[in-house]
């Protein structure tokens, strides 16, 4: 991953391959943001004039790039839009900053170091932008640039190799650790990133499994995987009933992270469909082709707990990753079967294609049993919250609504877009069965809260439980933007690691 350096060098004496700076829209025109004083003052304190003939607006994550003047180490220096400034005296949000950091590194691939002149009011302001230049540094480029291609640099450019901020004092505890923070953040949405951009013939529910296995042997954490014997065994009727149309079989893998002195246990429950192919209710032409994010939750889950883990948060952090492949053959399960499930209801299944919910239906039970504070569980489940929220957004329903309502301020804190939603009780009866305790399916309309209620049915009596349908911003399928990338995104990785933050710490409303 791209370093990370603290610096207390000034903008014009630092060597570097690029500057960044920043610039917002002010009252009477385009202002340079502070942090870039010296630059400011190597162009005669006309930077501002220079930028606005060039035509630079300031807005939101512009790109301006042009060559340094005399009296600056770096060749180039880049402007990055702010948006709009704040009043006077007041700093820029931290989001704004994020994503503006975000983009001078995306605009920077291929260059060794770059330090960054941007606003740092605070630690908070630190973590921002280390946060949004290691994200928007990132690039999935395992599968590209092969050994038979003769032509040198004839691969993708590579990501910014190192990224200074300038004003971050190294020897500041705070600044110390809020970049220490950052760069563990960031590695771990990268991490969630490569999984969900594997393509599914490499990352099947045994490969994740050996992965997470693997990683919590690195780290000192417990790991369990049930394997499809051990499914067929305990009785895991909707993990087996999606991946056993799969010559790839199911896993349900349990990673748990402990602390001495933890006083709270939280339970993360991953949605990780290594592939949906909708099974026998096969998706139709134009939908298959990005449902290698279909583990979205399952990797951010797995994320969040190596995170925790190397926060070393005093919390309790269990993460249960349901993997399965869906896919149709003469084995698959049918609409009309009815399954199982591990908590012993039985579920008739209407469309294999309403497959997410039967994984994490056992996966919910599992986790209960070990009688958490509270249950999170995330996952890319319906294409309704798509069309309810857009591509940008998460939607979080709950069956306690102060819970609902933290995780929505947190998950805004982290620059991460979400939205409560309700589970209205008249949706419940539409999955009511003739032969089945409950369908797998209800009414169209409200498709996304449908399968809230149903994921409901399956929580322990009497713990605290939240659903988060990242559907939407899980896979970004258009230009990058900001630090989010073409292709997985990492959602709801830092939603995740910041309530386990505030659960430590006792800071949850």
């Amino acid at each position: 991953m791209t370093a990370l350096t603290l610096s207390t060098a000034g903008a014009a004496t630092l060597r570097a391959d690029a500057l960044v700076v920043g610039v917002a829209k002010g009252p009477k025109g385009l202002v340079v943001a502070a942090g870039a004083e010296a630059v400011d003052t190597a162009f005669d304190g006309k930077l501002a004039t220079v930028l606005d003939a060039l035509g630079a607006s300031g807005s939101e994550g512009e790109i301006t790039k042009l060559p340094s003047p005399a009296g600056l180490k770096a060749p180039v220096v880049l402007a990055v839009g702010l948006g709009t400034a704040p009043e006077q005296d007041e700093p820029f949000d931290e989001e704004a900053l994020r994503r503006a950091a975000g983009s001078a590194a995306r605009a920077l691939h291929g260059t060794k170091k770059a330090a960054f002149a941007l606003p740092l009011e605070d630690a908070s302001a630190v973590t921002a932008v280390a946060e949004g230049a290691l994200l928007g540094a990132y690039a999935f480029t395992s599968y590209q640039g092969g050994e038979k291609k003769a032509a040198k640099n004839s691969g993708p450019k590579q990501p910014l190799a190192e990224v200074a901020l300038l004003g971050a004092k190294p020897r500041d505890k705070e600044h110390k650790a809020a970049a220490e923070r950052a760069v563990v953040i960031a590695a771990e949405v990268n991490v969630a990133r490569d999984l969900i951009n594997t393509p599914p013939n490499d990352l099947t529910p045994a490969a994740f499994a050996a992965i997470a296995a693997a990683t919590a042997k690195e780290l000192g954490l417990k790991a369990q995987v049930l394997d499809e014997k051990a499914l067929v065994k305990g009785g895991y009727g909707g993990i087996m009933g999606v991946g056993k149309g799969s010559e790839n079989p199911p896993r349900l893998v349990k990673i748990a992270y402990t602390h001495p002195e933890a006083e709270k246990h939280l339970a993360y429950v991953g949605k990780g469909i290594t592939y949906d192919s909708g099974g026998i209710s096969l998706k139709p032409a134009g939908h298959n082709e990005t449902m290698k994010c279909d583990m979205s939750g399952a990797a951010a889950v797995f994320s969040a707990v190596v995170a925790a883990a190397k926060l070393g948060l005093k919390v309790n952090v269990t993460g249960w990753l349901a993997l399965a492949e869906n896919m149709p053959s003469g084995s698959a399960t049918r609409p009309g079967d009815v399954l199982r499930m591990y908590s012993g209801k039985t579920v008739e299944v209407l469309n294999t294609d309403a497959e997410g919910r039967l994984v994490l239906g056992d996966a919910l039970t599992k986790a209960s049993e070990e009688n958490p504070d509270a249950i999170v569980d995330v996952a890319t489940l319906t294409g309704a919250m798509v069309l309810a929220l857009g591509d940008r957004t998460f939607g979080i329903m709950a069956n306690d609504d102060a819970f609902r309502t933290s995780i929505h301020e947190i998950a805004e804190e982290v620059g991460e877009s979400s939205w409560p939603m309700p589970l209205p009780e008249d949706l419940r009866k539409t999955m009511d069965s003739p032969t089945a305790d409950i369908a797998n399916m209800g009414v169209r309309m409200g498709g996304g809260l449908v399968a809230g209620l149903f994921l409901r049915e399956f929580v322990g009596e009497d713990i605290t439980w939240a659903h988060l349908d990242i559907a939407g911003p899980a896979f970004h399928e258009g230009a990058p933007y900001g630090y989010t990338p073409k292709g997985g995104t990492g959602s709801a990785v830092r939603t995740l690691v910041r309530l386990a933050e505030r659960t430590a710490t006792g800071d949850l409303g």
